[in-house]
């Protein structure tokens, strides 16, 4: 802030960040409760909450008894006031959810694909926003404040592991994601990679009540991760911070992956759910998408249980590559599988790692994702929320432009 000025105005829509921010964090809280939080002076903090309550961002609640004094009025995040949306482009589907202000998905959509051709792809994000768009109109006196996209990096890469067309990756890199779908005039579009953004779900809506510094393992189509440090998602220079697709472990021990004269394997090559897609192939157990697996096809309990077991030994080698550079308090590990089959995998991996004798890190502990397949687009959904939420010290600076909290609240607190 050295050279930097700021004003009581832009202090208060910081404060005011802060105070929205404790509440979804607390769910419901007392002005009270909001003031400690804060680090806010009760008066202070009593006068946010009012002009909140008279925007219609916050509501009361009820009133919590049992304590000395006055019983206290509780406050939480009115979830009709304002939606997001959030799309996910993935290799095999498109995934589309319309979010709550309280982060409850109030509506879903799926559209599935042999691979993301760019077409394909764009008619049914429109269609996925033109339905939340309905939805949203028949509220009355709702508004949509934005749309999170959530991709893979390289989208159309690894076509051979794929079976994508050739060309399909240098057709997604010509396409500028922010203008891609249909959007209403003013629509505040944030683009993040899909596995950052699974991380963001969790911090906000999951783990994160728990946990501030931790990683996210996604096992999609291709395995991917997302830091989260001090209650950020951090997601570096490039926006390609914790990509362990790329991480170095040791060979499978599966006969169906191809041996290779190399010391080492990529996570991606063990670790993914491609891999489990051809092993289960090799035994004769033909699917196209993990959901077939439940219930479990015949014959596909032996093959099923050895990627398992391969896919857990390669995330204990790279849990201890993580937690060897990065001290963290958690790994959460989340999947597209059936959640039985997930819980399976998480039970692998945890007793695989507490056998692991890695002297010299804080051991982490390793805990289940909540979101499963949808955590890449309630993530997205949240990106808007963010940069309305989030308390950001750029709001105290003077000369900087506005901050979409100085600008969207305001405006739809206007609206009412």
């Amino acid at each position: 802030m050295s050279g930097k000025g700021s004003n009581s105005v832009k202090v208060r829509h910081y404060n005011e960040r802060f105070v929205l921010d404790a509440i979804r964090r607390l769910k419901e809280a007392s002005k009270s409760d909001l003031a400690r939080a804060a680090n806010l002076t009760p008066a202070a903090v009593a006068t946010i909450v009012d002009g909140l309550e008279s925007s219609g961002f916050v509501k009361q609640v009820g009133k919590r008894f049992g304590q000395r004094g006055s019983p206290s009025t509780l406050y939480r995040l009115t979830p009709e006031r304002i939606y997001s949306v959030g799309i996910k482009i993935g290799r095999r589907a498109l995934e589309a959810v319309l979010v709550d202000f309280a982060g409850e998905v109030r509506a879903r959509e799926s559209h599935e694909y042999r691979f993301p051709d760019p077409d394909l792809v764009l008619r049914a994000g429109n269609m996925a926003l033109a339905n939340f768009d309905k939805v949203v109109a028949g509220l009355g006196g709702a508004s949509l404040v934005g749309l999170g996209i959530a991709s893979p990096y390289f989208l159309g890469g690894w076509s051979e592991e794929l079976g994508f067309p050739d060309d399909l990756g240098n057709r997604w890199d010509a396409i500028d994601l922010s203008t891609f779908f249909a959007t209403r005039p003013k629509t505040q579009v944030f683009v993040e990679n899909d596995a950052s953004s699974a991380a963001l779900a969790e911090l906000i809506q999951g783990a994160g009540a728990r946990f501030r510094d931790f990683m996210h393992i996604s096992i999609d189509t291709f395995v991917g991760g997302g830091l989260v440090q001090g209650g950020k998602v951090h997601t570096g220079p490039h926006g390609n911070s914790a990509a362990l697709g790329p991480l170095p472990v040791s060979p499978s021990s599966l006969d169906s992956v191809a041996a290779k004269p190399a010391r080492y394997q990529s996570l991606l090559h063990r670790a993914s759910i491609y891999v489990l897609v051809n092993h289960l192939k090799s035994r004769g157990i033909e699917i196209n998408r993990v959901r077939e697996l439940d219930p479990l096809p015949p014959g596909a309990r032996v093959p099923l249980f050895e990627w398992i077991d391969d896919c857990a030994s390669a995330l204990v080698e790279a849990i201890i590559a993580i937690t060897s550079v990065i001290d963290i308090e958690a790994i959460v590990l989340d999947s597209i599988l059936p959640r039985p089959i997930h819980h399976e995998l998480l039970a692998r991996v945890q007793t695989q790692f507490n056998r692991t004798s890695a002297i010299g890190i804080v051991a982490p502990e390793i805990v289940s994702g909540q979101f499963g397949p949808e955590a890449s687009p309630i993530g997205a959904a949240m990106l808007p929320f963010s940069a309305l939420l989030a308390p950001d010290s750029g709001v105290l600076m003077i000369g900087k432009d506005r901050t979409m909290l100085l600008d969207s609240l305001s405006r739809l607190a206007s609206q009412r």
